[in-house]
């Protein structure tokens, strides 16, 4: 029997430095969340420009165009492993590329900041690892199953785990 959940609440986060185009750092974020309506964006500055770095916040409505594109990129199982590294029963954190996002594509952050910066992005929800499981499924699952922190997900790192090494492993 296949639950259903309901969508998670989705957060999204992203720092506006003084260098940044208030205007594109939006529009980025929008090419992945098109609804995502930010509080507290500054408006343009001529040459010198002064402002302070400041982090603009805004909820989204779905995650459907993010699916979508993880979707047609074919890395589901990659991104069930970024979205859920750092989940727990009630929500989960990632990162994004906000490069990546600009030209409509999907690149998770590990690691240190990419030039360009990344977006943040927060579900929060009862039962959000099942959630994520039933999101990223696709249909080679059915011949190799997977689970959040199962033995073929990605190390912190970004290493991957090979399902044919472990199928190796057990037949030895």
């Amino acid at each position: 029997i296949t639950r259903r959940f309901v969508e998670p609440e989705i957060r999204v986060s992203t720092m506006i430095r003084s260098h940044d185009d208030p205007s594109k750092v939006v529009d980025s974020v929008r090419s992945i969340f098109p609804e995502w309506n930010p509080k507290g964006v500054p408006g343009q500055s001529d040459f010198p420009i002064c402002r302070e770095s400041v982090i603009i916040r805004g909820s989204a409505d779905s995650l459907d165009n993010l699916l979508s594109i993880l979707r047609e990129s074919r890395v589901l199982d990659t991104a069930l492993d970024a979205m859920s590294m750092e989940a727990d029963d009630e929500g989960t954190v990632f990162r994004i590329s906000r490069q990546s996002a600009s030209i409509g594509k999907v690149s998770f952050v590990l690691g240190e900041s990419p030039l360009g910066g990344t977006m943040e992005v927060s579900l929060s929800g009862s039962g959000i690892v099942l959630w994520l499981e039933q999101n990223t499924w696709h249909s080679g699952r059915d011949y190799v199953p997977r689970e959040v922190g199962d033995e073929l997900a990605m190390t912190a790192s970004g290493d991957a785990s090979e399902w044919f090494e472990s199928t190796r492993r057990e037949k030895n």
